[in-house]
């Protein structure tokens, strides 16, 4: 049988969920119910969240899949100028959790239906009056849509305690705002068949607040109020970053490495004549980076080259008197390293912090000024140097074929990269969908 939504429902919810992401760029997002994770897994790619949060009451089934939040080895390898933080809760939407607060965006999808109507009372306080998110987006079955679904008797699922109209929502979504001081926008996913849109609307019915009064509501709790911490933590990660300094150092010190590799070899090709293989090797990997390079120095760095007139050029320099060719050096100053290479400079802000953060690192031998980058003409070890550059430069991932496959779901489903069409063997949030 042809599935009745392409793409399928649930995928449709989870990119509402993103596209609002993308418009809106939260930094500190929380999904109640995550489940398996699989919502959190596609919105850790937008790295403009500084803090992405997964609760639910089902700990098994968090811990299942938690370990697909980690990140991968291209993370280390090429670390993020943002910072990110993953943590994972078991808990319930009824209970407060004073960690949980003060959030730019909670998700609640496909949620409140599997609650009492008891307990949506107690969600809704939760939520909208102690969490107090800036917005809050909220979706569940539209029983308005039911006749429509092949095969379905009763619920859509059948842990479902009831399935609202969209007049039942409506009034629901009506009562929070006015209790809780919030503004609603009803909408949904999945389209009706043609024609039938005004009538049953869509098949899960969202609704997206957003907080009125700006950041003050979210101290309308008392501060007094001794902090409740009701939640079991059951996963934390913290992302590398380039706010961590020893990460920076490292990053930096591959890119120094790099660069100056590569201007060395062009240089000692052009005084001796000599081709160099090896830059080939690299040469396609970087040629929008050098074509793009005047302008990221700017005027700036062009200026700050004119006044360091003795350092501008690279020049041999002799570890010893009367050595040869092999054992001399080639000084490559920092100010041209800062000048060529727009890593370089970003990462380090200015020539003499860049000085500043190689003078201790073993991996660097500056001269004895400290104004230049000091390379061996070994041809062995430039032969070394060029593997590890390489390897970091272009960033070779160890992944194993299953955590590569389920990583590239994820970054298609992430909205960074165009949907494939969505497998039929994609587990099923309802049970109506697995018998369409």
């Amino acid at each position: 049988m042809e599935p009745m939504f392409n793409p399928a429902l649930h995928r449709q919810r989870h990119q509402f969920v993103i596209d609002f992401v993308k418009r809106k760029k939260p930094k500190k997002v929380l999904d109640l119910g995550c489940c398996e994770c699989v919502l959190l897994k596609q919105l850790k790619f937008h790295r403009e969240i500084e803090l992405l949060v997964g609760m639910d009451i089902d700990g098994a089934q968090v811990k299942k899949k938690m370990h697909g939040l980690a990140p991968l080895s291209t993370d280390y390898l090429q670390p993020s100028y943002d910072q990110l933080r993953i943590e994972l809760y078991q808990g319930s939407v009824t209970e407060k959790d004073a960690r949980l607060r003060g959030f730019d965006l909670v998700t609640s999808i496909e949620l409140i239906e599997h609650l009492t109507l008891a307990d949506v009372e107690l969600f809704s306080e939760m939520v909208f009056g102690y969490l107090t998110p800036e917005a809050v987006i909220v979706s569940t079955p539209n029983s308005d849509f039911n006749p429509f679904l092949p095969g379905l008797v009763g619920f859509r699922h059948r842990d479902h305690k009831f399935e609202w109209t969209r007049a039942e929502f409506k009034s629901w979504a009506m009562k929070v705002c006015l209790q809780y001081g919030y503004e609603v926008e009803l909408t949904g996913v999945g389209q009706a068949p043609p024609g039938q849109q005004e009538r049953v609307g869509f098949c899960s019915q969202i609704g997206v607040f957003h907080r009125l009064g700006g950041k003050e509501r979210y101290n309308m709790f008392d501060e007094d109020a001794e902090d409740v911490f009701s939640y079991t933590l059951l996963y934390s990660i913290i992302y590398p970053s380039l706010h961590d300094n020893n990460i920076l150092r490292r990053v930096l010190v591959c890119e120094v490495v790099y660069w100056a590799e590569k201007l060395k070899r062009r240089w000692i090709a052009e005084e001796t004549g000599e081709r160099d293989d090896t830059d080939d090797l690299c040469q396609e990997r970087h040629v929008d980076t050098e074509e793009t390079q005047t302008a990221a120095c700017g005027a700036e760095m062009k200026t700050l080259v004119d006044q360091e007139e003795e350092g501008g050029e690279l020049f041999w320099t002799h570890s010893q008197p009367d050595s040869d060719k092999w054992h001399r050096r080639v000084s490559v100053p920092l100010a041209v390293l800062w000048c060529r290479c727009p890593k370089v400079s970003v990462l380090s802000g200015s020539v003499s912090h860049l000085r500043l953060l190689l003078m201790d690192e073993p991996g660097v031998k500056l001269s004895q000024d400290g104004s230049a980058v000091l390379l061996n003409h070994q041809e062995q070890e430039l032969k070394v140097v060029l593997v590890v550059t390489m390897f970091l430069h272009l960033c070779v991932s160890d992944l194993d074929d299953d955590d590569e496959e389920e990583h590239r779901a994820d970054l298609e489903d992430s909205g960074y990269a165009e949907a494939r069409q969505c497998p039929h063997s994609a587990e099923p949030e309802e049970d109506w969908e697995a018998n369409v």
